[in-house]
C-alpha cells in the first residue's frame, strides 16, 4: 500500500507498506522520516476495511484538481495485491455522491488510524 496526502505538490506526507517508510509533516513544519511497520493484523484489518467500504469499486479519482484545491488536502491510495491494484486520489473539496466521499474519507481514517497506532507500537 502506498498512501499519500497533503495540500502541496509532491505530496509532502507519505507512507509505504513495502519498506515500512513512513514521512509526514509534523506540527512544527518539520518533516519526520520513521520507519513503521505494518503487521499482519494491520494489513488485514485493512484489506477487510477496504472491501467493505466498497473501495475496488470507487472512481480512480474522487473530484478534480481545480485552482481551489491548491488549499484543500488530497489523499492518494494505492494498493497493489498480486493479481489486481487499485489506486484512488481524493479531493477534499469534492461535491458530488457524499456517500462516495463519505465512504473515501472512512478509508482515509482507518489508514491513518492504523498507522498511528503503528507508530506508537513500534515505539520510534
Amino acid at each position: 500500500m502506498d498512501y499519500k496526502w497533503g495540500v502541496k505538490d509532491p505530496l509532502e506526507n507519505q507512507y509505504n507498506s513495502a519498506d515500512s517508510s513512513y514521512q509526514y509533516v509534523n506540527s512544527r513544519d518539520s518533516i519526520i522520516l520513521k520507519k513503521v511497520p505494518l503487521n499482519s493484523d494491520d494489513i488485514l484489518y485493512i484489506h477487510s476495511k477496504a472491501n467493505e467500504l466498497g473501495l475496488w469499486n470507487f472512481p480512480d479519482t474522487i473530484g478534480t484538481k481545480s485552482s481551489k484545491s491548491m488549499s484543500i488536502p488530497r489523499y492518494d491510495m494505492f494498493f497493489k495485491y498480486k493479481e489486481k491494484s487499485k489506486h484512488v486520489v481524493v479531493y477534499g473539496d469534492f461535491d458530488g455522491n457524499p456517500k462516495l466521499l463519505d465512504a473515501a474519507m472512512q478509508m482515509r481514517k482507518i489508514i491513518e488510524e492504523t498507522l498511528n497506532q503503528a507508530e506508537k507500537r513500534s515505539g520510534k
